[in-house]
Formats: C-alpha cells, sequence, structure tokens
C-alpha cells in the first residue's frame, strides 16, 4: 500500500514542500530503500525510525519499503524526515488510518521513540501557512517556535506513540497556544551601559550616530583606549527590532540551530567572530550552504576586533557583502541568496606595537612595519566605512573622578533619541524596501537628501581638499541625513554636513 505525507526541506532561508511517498510491497525480500537524493542523516533514518517503530509498540513491516523524497532532484538533508517517513510506514502497513492531507510533520526521532529538537521549524510552519495547510506536527521542544504563527493549528508532539493515539483518536494532543508577540518586545536589560563608560564622549557621539542609521564604523586606537568597550556597549543603544526584521532574524537562527529558549529574537543581533575566523565561517557556504556570521549579524552588529589580523580574503570578501546587504553563494547545485544587512564595527591598533600617536607611550615600530601593517586593510574596504575614529587614551583625571559628583548619560536616553530617529527613518522609507538611511541608494538619496547651497559648496571644498571618492561622498551625505534625524531637523544643514566629514579618515586629508 502506498502512503503520502507532507514535509519540507530548508532551500536557503525559506522551506520548499517535500511529498514523502512511502510504499510498502506485499511482494519481494524485506528491505529498506530511501531515494530522493538524501544525505547521510537521511539515510541514517531507516535506523532511528525502525527502533522507534518498534519501542512504540508498533510493527515494523518484515516487507519491502520504499520511501521516496519528492521532488527527487532537490537534495534533503538533516533527521527532520524521521517523523513522516515513521508515520508513512504506519499509515502504509495499515496499522494506522487517519486523514492528514492538512498537516505537514516534522522532527527527529529517539530510538524509544521520543522527538527530539529539529533545526528550521520556523521556515517550515511559514511554508505550511502559506500553502493553507491547517496543522502543524512538530516537537514539544519547538513548540514555542510555531506558535509565533497565527491561523494554523500547532501540534506539539512529544513521542511518536502520542502522535498514533491522536491520529487515531484515542487520545488528543492538546494544541499548542499561540504565543502574544506584544509579550517579548519590552525594555532588555543590558550587561553594560553607557554611563559605565569615563571619557571617551566624542566615541559615544559616534556610536549614537551609527545606532540611528546603521552604519559602519571603525575604532582606532591604542590598547586598553575602550575600543571592544565601547563596541560591546553598542546593543544598549540600538533601536529596537520590529516584527518583520524579527522574524527574519529568528529564521536565520532557526536554520542555524542557533534559538534559545525563546521562541522569538528580540534582541538586535551582536556577533564576534575571532580574527582566525574562516572566510566560509565569516560569508557562509559549505556543501549545502548555510549562513556565516554576517548573515547570523543580519538587522544587529558584526563586530570585528584586531580588524587588521583578519586575513586580507577574508575581509575583501566582505565587500560586496556591505554594499548590497545580502550575500549570494553559487555551488554545483545551485545558487542560495542569505539576508546581510548588518552594522559593521571594527577595531583596530594603528600599529602593531599600538602605540603610534599615543602620547603617553613611545611606538617601536620601524616605518616599513606601520606601513605594511596599515596596509592590511585595503583602500575600497575603508571606503564602505562611515565613521572613522581616533580613540585616544583615556586620560586619568576621567578614569579617578568620584562617580558619585558625576552625572554621566545612561544607555536608556541615548536609546530613547535613537529609536526616535529610526522612527522618522521607518516613516520616511515606508514605500521603499530600505529601514535605515545606510541602505539609501543614489536615487533616494536625491529623493531624501536635499542639500542646500551652503552644503554642497562645504561637499564641493571636502572633496578638494580631502580627495572624497564618489562612494565617500555618498556615504558623507547618508551620514549628515542621520545627524539631521537626530536632531529631528527636517533639512540637512551646513553643520550636519561639517560633523559628517569630521568621521572621514584622516589620510584622505592631504
Amino acid at each position: 500500500m502506498l502512503a503520502k505525507v507532507n514535509s519540507a526541506a530548508i532551500v536557503g532561508l525559506d522551506a520548499v514542500p517535500v511529498e514523502v511517498e512511502v510504499d510498502v510491497a506485499s511482494q519481494g525480500l524485506p528491505s529498506f530503500t530511501i531515494v530522493g537524493l538524501p544525505d547521510k542523516a537521511v539515510e541514517e533514518s531507516r535506523e532511528r525510525v525502525r527502533s522507534a517503530i518498534k519501542n512504540s509498540g508498533a510493527d515494523f513491516p518484515a516487507k519491502r519499503i520504499t520511501v521516496n523524497l519528492a521532488p527527487a532532484d532537490l537534495p534533503k538533508e538533516g533527521p527532520s524526515y524521521d517523523l513522516p517517513i515513521a508515520l508513512g510506514i504506519l499509515l502504509a502497513s495499515e496499522q494506522l488510518k487517519a486523514d492528514i492531507e492538512d498537516a505537514i510533520f516534522m522532527g527527529e526521532l529517539s530510538l524509544d521513540g521520543r522527538l527530539r529538537q529539529t533545526n528550521g521549524v520556523l521556515p517550515q510552519a511559514i511554508l505550511a501557512k502559506d500553502k493553507k495547510l491547517k496543522r502543524i506536527f512538530l516537537p514539544l521542544v519547538n513548540a514555542k517556535e510555531g506558535a509565533i504563527l497565527t491561523n494554523i493549528q500547532i501540534i506539539p508532539v512529544l513521542t511518536l506513540l502520542s502522535l498514533f493515539y491522536h491520529l487515531n483518536g484515542q487520545k488528543q494532543i492538546t494544541p499548542q497556544r499561540h504565543i502574544n508577540i506584544k509579550s517579548y518586545f519590552k525594555d532588555d536589560l543590558f550587561d553594560l551601559d553607557m554611563s559605565d563608560i569615563k571619557g571617551q564622549e566624542q566615541a559615544k557621539r559616534a556610536l549614537e550616530i551609527a545606532a540611528a542609521g546603521s552604519h559602519n564604523i571603525l575604532f582606532k586606537g591604542p590598547p586598553g583606549a575602550g575600543k571592544t568597550l565601547l563596541a560591546r556597549t553598542l546593543p544598549s543603544i540600538l533601536p529596537r527590532l520590529t516584527f518583520e526584521e524579527a522574524l527574519e532574524v529568528t529564521k536565520i537562527y532557526s536554520i542555524s540551530g542557533l534559538l534559545d529558549k525563546e521562541s522569538l529574537v528580540v534582541k538586535r543581533p551582536f556577533r564576534s567572530p575571532h580574527h582566525t575566523t574562516s572566510h566560509i565561517g565569516l560569508i557562509g557556504g559549505g556543501t549545502m550552504p548555510k549562513p556565516g556570521e554576517i548573515s547570523l549579524a543580519h538587522r544587529g552588529v558584526l563586530f570585528l576586533d584586531e580588524f587588521a589580523e583578519f586575513p586580507r580574503y577574508v575581509l575583501e570578501a566582505l565587500r560586496q557583502p556591505l554594499e548590497d546587504g545580502n550575500v549570494t553563494i553559487s555551488r554545483s547545485s545551485g545558487r542560495i541568496n542569505f539576508p546581510a544587512k548588518f552594522m559593521l564595527v571594527a577595531a583596530q591598533n594603528p600599529c602593531p606595537c599600538g602605540y603610534l600617536g599615543d602620547n603617553t607611550r613611545q611606538c617601536r615600530c620601524g616605518p616599513s612595519q606601520i606601513i605594511r601593517y596599515q596596509k592590511k586593510i585595503s583602500g575600497p574596504m575603508l571606503d564602505r566605512i562611515d565613521i572613522h575614529l581616533d580613540v585616544p587614551a583615556v586620560k586619568i583625571e576621567k578614569l579617578t573622578v568620584d562617580d558619585s559628583k558625576t552625572k554621566r548619560e545612561t544607555s536608556r536616553d541615548i536609546r530613547k533619541r535613537v529609536q526616535i530617529a529610526r522612527d522618522l527613518q521607518t516613516k520616511r522609507f515606508r514605500d521603499k524596501k530600505i529601514t535605515s538611511n545606510s541602505e539609501m541608494g543614489n536615487k533616494d538619496i536625491k529623493e531624501f537628501c536635499v542639500l542646500t547651497k551652503d552644503c554642497l559648496e562645504l561637499l564641493r571644498l571636502a572633496v578638494t581638499k580631502m580627495k572624497l571618492s564618489a562612494r565617500s561622498y555618498q556615504r558623507t551625505i547618508k551620514l549628515a541625513r542621520t545627524i539631521a534625524d537626530l536632531e529631528q531637523s527636517k533639512n540637512i544643514k551646513p553643520t550636519h554636513v561639517a560633523e559628517a566629514l569630521q568621521f572621514r579618515p584622516k589620510q584622505e586629508i592631504s
């Protein structure tokens, strides 16, 4: 007898339908074959399914069993097909009779029939909703992940036996209650706060501007100046994720198996890979392409500490994602796009010893060492960074000041201003496919960044004196637009352009 069970495969960030066809032949020697381009994990499901069915009290048919995962030309990977394969065998062997055309099944089976946590549940649940299916059967531990969707029934399954009883009508499984999304979006507590940082007022201002417009930023300074601390404090002033953004980020973390107990990612991601990270680890890839660090930082922050220590070919791979907001990974099996709209925050020393230009310690590096070190970061890469800032060592007077007598702005105060600026941008770009000033293209700049004669004259002078490239010119205008938004100014003023120009790298000045 033939049975068909609905399931899904993950391709990139999205799920595509997979029909699990199970045929239990009445003739032929006993065998168990899976076809349809299964990977090793899918092939090994034969033993998991066999043991799970037996240990659940059902009979595993000693017949010729053929499982086809259609479409046959789509590679299948992962253990999420265990449950639909086991269910198909029970239906095809007539041990179970049920109408499951309106449902989708997913889950990895343990040998005793329990369902384990499975990656990629959210994209599959979204697919089921889009296909107008009424029910989703998934592991109990993944139930909350699917419960953020409405208008579809989420059935949390603990064991294969409980699913058998449910479909047989003997003992119904209580559907998972849908989660109120608003309860997730609340003020979060952070380990680091801007009020804890002594001195570095200009760096704090730069972070505020970067957070308001999602601009890239590079800190350069001696060891111990606070570059890493500033970067790690950035999440405390970032604006809230919108629901659409949260759903995008959650899908990425779902297929990567990085979701915590929470079913929805509501904090902007902060990724900080080590400088020994490989090209594939940063950009993504593999035989079956998976998201890299730049996609895991989507809608959040990618912090590259010791920027100059990263291999040059790894950094150069960032150039296209920084410009386009996505990365395309091509393999012989096909091409996959991953989103990569992130804020790049980088930190580096000015020279190998770290003390070039420092007033307290003398640099021990030779001129050739300094030139070689600074050339590790290419000009086109630096050109894609909006804010370049030298972070000097903190003066002893500011380190030893009495905190009880000094009132510094908290992250909450700064975050309020950042949120107002980001709300202005959301309103401005409501008919566009962009969400922040840094994503504006040439047409958007012409439409939303109208400059006065004074602003244009200032920019003309800057192009001549600072040797700005066309890209630097455009990025300066976008940065000025963000500074104006922080002041809630409708128009860009010369003061905004002047402040934006201060954040260009010093080596551009002739």
